[in-house]
């Protein structure tokens, strides 16, 4: 059977893009067979929980929708299940269970993991990925025990200040000179590093790891003890399936400003896609509103509807008492303006490139976001800038 026998959609993933994409669809108004297949056991969930809420024990793992929703929906749900392969030329996903799902149209929503350097003994760390690798890593977390997280990124140290929250003690490795450094830029990133140094955690940057062992992670400056390693130095994205069909991939899936990769029955949204932005370009982007609203826009698309990959990236942050929203897309040699209580972590910072502000981030003030979107991609004087947009 081919896709000129159906107009079934298959979604292939069962992340935030995915869950957002069936939504859409029958809100849309898509009425025809939609079938969902994804790789964990649970149902489908938002992951920022993984590293902030859940693994600090401030909150209970929540599901995106239970099982009731997706009935509602009427989506055949296949979790624990694996696509080994999409056939273009057939019109089929087959699984690892060995069926085959005819399609009309697909959508890749098979997001990122985690990137594993090869560094000798890697398969004495962890990595964090599925609710599977947070409950196992709280688990194993008591008061005093010691976690080193390999990279200083969003994740590395969301995970550092729930250790902390846990009692546990934690250790951050940092190969920059600054974590976050070409994100936030030098004045931010050292002020997100003493915060967390400030609540008890160990920050050592420009340090390469050599080696993980039982017990230590040895650097170039030396041996670092370690009950638990977490390498958190980012992710790639799921591309293999796609690869393998013949669909062109980069970093990521390469698709156009609607999500349609080189073959037009075939979309991909989320973590995974390198999407056609209108104004910033290809644009692959790891967040959990990216992901809402690409899977929208793919509904939007596989239905023949208006729409087009426009908005800003944003993205949010609980650290400690540094909680901020992000909005824009800067360069690390993009000027910073602050306005606010820096140290009291209430203020406004905005980057620009010559006149044009690239992004703004609020931090511990609110509802200014929208504003803040507005100002991304317009010019603005310095004096024009303030803690209220």
């Amino acid at each position: 059977m081919g896709t000129e026998d159906t107009n079934d959609i298959v979604v292939i993933g069962a992340g935030l893009a995915a869950v957002s994409a069936i939504e859409a669809l029958r809100d849309e108004g898509y009425a025809g067979r939609l079938t969902l297949v994804g790789r964990e056991p649970e149902l489908p969930y938002e992951r920022p929980q993984l590293s902030k809420d859940f693994l600090s024990g401030a909150k209970e793992f929540k599901l995106s929708h239970d099982e009731a929703w997706f009935a509602e929906k009427d989506v055949t749900v296949l979790t624990g299940t694996t696509a080994t392969a999409l056939n273009l030329d057939r019109g089929t996903v087959t699984l690892d269970n060995g069926d085959d799902l005819p399609f009309g149209q697909v959508l890749l929503a098979t997001g990122a993991d985690p990137k594993t350097p090869p560094i000798p003994g890697i398969e004495n760390a962890r990595t964090l990925r599925t609710v599977e690798d947070a409950r196992r890593l709280k688990d194993a977390i008591d008061p005093g025990t010691r976690v080193v997280t390999v990279g200083g990124g969003w994740i590395g140290l969301e995970v550092a200040a729930s250790v902390t929250g846990l009692g546990g003690k934690a250790v951050v490795l940092e190969a920059a000179a600054q974590p976050l450094l070409n994100v936030l830029g030098p004045v931010l990133a050292e002020h997100v590093a003493d915060l967390h140094v400030r609540h008890g955690v160990e920050v050592r940057t420009g340090t390469t790891v050599e080696s993980i062992e039982p017990g230590a992670v040895r650097t170039s400056e030396g041996e670092v003890p370690a009950d638990i390693v977490l390498v958190a130095v980012g992710a790639a994205p799921a591309t293999g399936l796609a690869a393998d069909a013949g669909l062109e991939v980069g970093d990521g899936i390469v698709v156009d400003e609607r999500l349609r990769t080189s073959d037009p029955r075939v979309f991909a949204a989320g973590d995974v896609a390198l999407a056609k932005h209108t104004v910033l370009g290809p644009l692959r982007v790891e967040h959990w509103d990216n992901a809402i609203k690409q899977g929208r826009l793919a509904a939007r698309s596989m239905l023949g509807k208006d729409g087009a990959y426009d908005w800003q990236p944003y993205f949010f942050t609980d650290q400690f008492e540094f909680s901020m929203e992000y909005v824009g897309r800067s360069a690390p040699e993009d000027e910073v303006v602050l306005r606010g209580n820096v140290d009291g972590d209430e203020f406004i910072a905005y980057w620009r490139d010559g006149e044009t502000v690239t992004a703004g981030m609020n931090v511990g003030i609110w509802d200014v976001n929208d504003k803040l979107r507005e100002l991304v991609g317009t010019d603005a004087d310095p004096d024009q800038l303030t803690e209220s947009p």
